[in-house]
């Protein structure tokens, strides 16, 4: 082995660990793995930045720019309201607003599907009291089993085409993936509907506790002179009430010393980590309070829960340093954490994607406060200007994804549609860009040349030599199995496009190994990186999906593991079927 091999290997492998800590922010990671990579000689400088002319970056922000139009236009939102008239049952309705999302996803990134369909889930659970847990997972999946059927459902489709493209000098068509993306999606949107009702049978009323799956949230109250907690040492706050304690102040300074000698008194602040059912229980009952805030009596006061987005400006920030809250009036009073760090006060909370902010305020205020920042409201009718919908940016879009199938490509097809929208007032491009998911956009391209650094170095032929001394891939059906596994294996912990970009060279090398078409090897590349059901981080979706419905990480084992294992199964059948 060479040292540029030697030294991509392990510039690969440290990338892949950083990103899977979710410690640093992945474009960080990115620019700093592609500088290394042109200071270890594996690409000349003019090649630095290539990824960012990259036709499957420029696609994938096209795309972008027009969800943002079509979730304006709020017409599933509409449908919802009929939907809801008809008092469908529970299965009904998980089942259709998944196919929904699935749907969504085969035209648009695995993200924005979710994005458009959850505020639409969301409001037919609270019309037809379906507990949150069984509709939030069931979306999330969908989401990413639709992007498995086109060529823009998601990055890894592109790139894995661009990759095609650069081999034999033609990539795939639109919808290439379709043979083996559209049968996985309907057999995996069944499964997760069909097992879903019974793996969270509880509904979001029931009683709750501490350790129980509902969704836990972080506060700080103060302690009314009523309070039945006035008396209670620390350490009984948790058997008694539900509600573990982590700092008690009084008149502004921490209260030390053993949870068991620590009593709670009156105007004393407690801040406590527990259930928001126990929350809204003490707060009736006079136990808790929050604190006044400006507009406390505003005569358009409102509580809105949002989630922050993989996009969202907050991601990182401290709650103290919200301005974009406090300037407006608008406080927030509680939080949901996928892991929560508690150090210091609740001010001094830091955000992370997924984490759920509970906001009190002037409605106006907050719709406003939302769409700055890109955080999703879960109450969907809150707006901070009505929504008037237009088929136009839908007919748009249909024009652009029919020139794309028809064999236009696609980065100019939805060029075209992006221009169109904005010469017809409905997109300002300036503005849009701004709003867009910059970090995933330079991840993807600073890992472009990382990427075709695998094949320039011979390291996808190293890899691919020492894989067949384990794997008879000389049967093209054994080299396919094993580059889909590897691809599912990597997801979980590593975002698709990443998998995507490692893989393909890889995958390449086994089809020249076995003197093969290269089309199947490629296609398992892409349909693996998006099986990614058995952890909350894998993906963006499944991260938001664990805050927004209180799930613990053994729920996505749960669910995910039946999924992942019979999508793994037909995928490979029709892989057989199909392509070879």
């Amino acid at each position: 082995m060479s040292f540029e091999q030697a030294s991509l290997l392990i510039l690969l492998l440290a990338m892949l660990i950083l990103f899977s800590l979710d410690r640093f922010r992945i474009e960080v990671v990115s620019i700093a793995g592609l500088l290394a990579g042109h200071a270890l000689g594996l690409y000349p400088a003019d090649q630095i930045f290539t990824g960012f002319a990259s036709p499957v970056v420029i696609t994938v922000v096209e795309i972008l720019l027009i969800v943002q139009v079509l979730a304006r236009a709020r017409l599933f939102d509409s449908l919802a309201a009929r939907f809801a008239v008809a008092r469908p049952s529970d299965f009904k309705v998980i089942a259709s607003t998944s196919s929904l999302a699935g749907f969504i996803s085969i035209f648009m990134n695995n993200i924005g599907a979710f994005a458009i369909t959850l505020p639409v889930a969301l409001r037919l659970g609270t019309a037809l009291a379906i507990p949150r847990r069984q509709l939030v997972m069931p979306v999330s999946f969908a989401a990413l089993l639709g992007g498995l059927v086109s060529l823009i459902g998601t990055p890894a489709n592109l790139l894995v085409s661009d990759a095609l493209t650069k081999a034999t000098g033609a990539g795939f068509h639109f919808f290439d993936f379709a043979y083996v993306g559209l049968p996985v999606a309907i057999a995996g949107i069944l499964i997760v509907t069909l097992r879903i009702q019974r793996l969270f049978p509880e509904s979001d009323e029931a009683p709750p506790t501490i350790s129980s799956a509902v969704r836990r949230i972080v506060v700080e109250r103060r302690i009314p002179n009523v309070s039945p907690l006035i008396g209670v040492r620390l350490s009984d706050c948790l058997p008694r009430f539900g509600v573990k304690p982590h700092a008690l102040i009084r008149s502004d300074t921490f209260v030390f010393g053993p949870l068991d000698q620590s009593a709670i008194e009156p105007g004393d602040v407690l801040l406590a980590e527990g259930a928001d059912a126990i929350f809204a229980d003490l707060a009736a009952a006079q136990a808790l309070i929050v604190d006044d805030h400006p507009h406390g009596l505003h005569p358009d006061f409102t509580r809105v829960e949002s989630v922050v987005m993989p996009e969202s400006t907050l991601v990182g920030s401290r709650i103290r340093s919200l301005e974009v809250f406090h300037s407006r009036g608008v406080a927030v009073t509680a939080l949901s954490m996928r892991a929560p760090r508690i150090e210091g006060r609740f001010l001094d909370l830091q955000l992370s994607i997924g984490d759920i902010l509970t906001l009190e305020g002037p409605r106006m205020a907050i719709a406003e406060a939302l769409d700055e920042s890109e955080c999703l409201p879960l109450a969907p009718t809150i707006q901070a200007e009505p929504a008037l919908f237009s088929w136009r940016p839908f007919a748009l879009f249909a024009c652009g994804v029919a020139a794309s199938a028809a064999g236009l490509r696609p980065d100019i097809a939805f060029a075209c549609v992006v221009v169109v929208l904005a010469l017809l007032n409905h997109l300002n491009i300036r503005q849009a860009m701004g709003d867009l998911n910059w970090p995933i956009i330079i991840m993807l391209a600073a890992m472009i040349p990382i990427g075709q650094a695998v094949a320039s170095t011979g390291a996808a032929e190293t890899i691919a030599g020492w894989l067949s001394l384990v794997v008879p891939i000389a049967h093209p059906l054994f080299g396919i199995a094993l580059i889909l596994f590897l691809a599912m294996a990597l997801t979980p912990f590593v975002n698709n496009a990443t998998v995507a970009i490692v893989l393909a060279p890889i995958a390449l090398e086994f089809a020249k190994a076995g003197q093969h078409a290269p089309n199947a090897y490629l296609i398992a590349v892409a349909a693996g990186a998006s099986l990614d059901f058995l952890t909350p981080f894998g993906h963006h979706n499944n991260t938001l999906a664990m805050g927004i419905g209180g799930y613990r990480f053994a729920d996505f084992l749960r669910a995910g593991w039946p999924l992942a294992v019979a999508s793994y199964g037909l995928a490979l059948f029709l892989l057989a079927l199909f392509w070879l």
